[in-house]
């Protein structure tokens, strides 16, 4: 049987890369994506996580979940607590972005750096990561980097400018054993980074799609 997955998006900006992982690691799902810009407008004006943005996403989880699927992926990273809330409802695999991600992180090294485009997403990412290594056992050191502007020129539609903010900042974390990037729209960039940097470079999409095509015995 083939597995029906749901994609949940704050951005557009993820939907290709995830895409292209499932096109290059599991052609075989069936996907769909579900798009809600809206999240980012609350947070941004916000600055927090708030319970109305707790609400939307279990609305968007249940209603995902209504379709019979039989996975669902977030691809949103700023919204860590408000994901695990919808992870606690439902008995198919639920991801957040950047879970497979980062257990590949605290597996290749204790020197972690962790980059970031999203001003509100660093600190609570790197919280997580802390939390990942500290339930494994594991002594890490994260090394944080915020990309400043990118994010702001890929929501003006200045692709150009995000990339080179990114390959840019991203050489600051090139003393590291790993380089984590944390928004799905930099895993384009990877190869890029890989190339210029000894440090292992690893990105959210392809990671998710694996566990995730793991979890459903699809491998």
């Amino acid at each position: 049987m083939t597995a029906r997955i749901a994609l949940i998006h704050a951005t557009r900006a993820a939907i290709p890369p995830i895409e292209l992982a499932f096109y290059e690691i599991w052609p075989e799902a069936e996907y769909w994506n579900l798009l809600d810009e809206g999240l980012n407008q609350i947070l941004e004006g916000a600055g927090e996580l708030t319970e109305e943005i707790h609400e939307r996403f279990v609305r968007l989880a249940t209603y995902a979940a209504d379709t019979r699927i039989d996975g669902l992926l977030f691809t949103c990273t700023a919204f860590g607590a408000a994901m695990e809330e919808c992870q606690k409802r439902f008995v198919f695999p639920t991801l957040k972005p950047n879970e497979a991600m980062f257990e590949i992180g605290i597996e290749s090294g204790p020197h972690i750096g962790l980059l970031a485009t999203h001003p509100v997403t660093l600190s609570m990412l790197e919280a997580q990561l802390e939390l990942l290594a500290q339930n494994r056992g594991l002594d890490i050191t994260i090394e944080t980097q915020l990309a400043p502007g990118a994010w702001e020129a890929l929501t003006n539609g200045n692709q150009k400018t995000h990339d080179n903010i990114v390959i840019d900042t991203a050489h600051l974390l090139g003393a590291c054993d790993v380089i984590l990037l944390a928004q799905f729209s930099m895993a384009h960039l990877a190869q890029t980074i890989q190339c210029a940097l000894i440090s292992k470079v690893v990105s959210s999409p392809g990671a998710a799609v694996r566990k995730l095509r793991k979890l459903l015995n699809c491998s």
